[in-house]
């Protein structure tokens, strides 16, 4: 059986004071010390959850906002496609105007010149045909009597008669 001696009862005391003074000294600070550390392990993951809520938000508006740009700049292509299309068409116009413009120009140019150039031909013509009417007369008519049978003449031509002289 066991035997209760005045050791056993000084062990038994001695245990309790220990336990005691372990319980106020050691026990008490070490469960501080892990209700600290717990406390602040859950602060950190509430941080934690906080800042990534946060993170994936910002995310989001940054999508967002890459998103409004691409938009904005497909607006702004097919803004400067519809100018460079609507430029496109008036520089044609106008070039078409100035074309026609041109070739009126230039035709009126080429009929003055024509007109100008049967003058002159109508001209000579007369000159030659009186040179060689006074040789065939030998006789020399006054000048207004020669001007007057050389604008006869020349009124009188015809496309039928003489071709294109006339």
């Amino acid at each position: 059986m066991i035997d209760i001696n005045a050791t056993l009862v000084a062990q038994i005391i001695n245990f309790l004071i220990l336990v005691a003074l372990l319980t106020k000294i050691a026990y008490k600070p070490i469960m501080t010390a892990l209700e600290e550390r717990r406390a602040g392990i859950e602060k950190s993951l509430l941080e934690a959850d906080r800042e990534r809520s946060l993170a994936e938000k910002l995310k989001q508006e940054s999508e967002n906002q890459i998103l409004e740009a691409r938009i904005q700049a497909r607006t702004i292509i097919n803004e400067a496609i519809a100018l460079g299309e609507k430029s496109r068409e008036s520089i044609i116009n106008k070039a078409n105007e100035e074309n026609g413009r041109l070739l009126k120009a230039t035709q009126e140019e080429i009929e003055h010149c024509y007109q100008q150039a049967m003058l002159k031909l109508k001209a000579e013509v007369a000159i030659m045909a009186v040179a060689a009417a006074e040789k065939i007369i030998e006789k020399n008519l006054d000048v207004e009597t020669n001007t007057l049978l050389v604008q006869n003449f020349i009124k009188n031509l015809n496309k039928e008669k003489y071709g294109e002289l006339a």
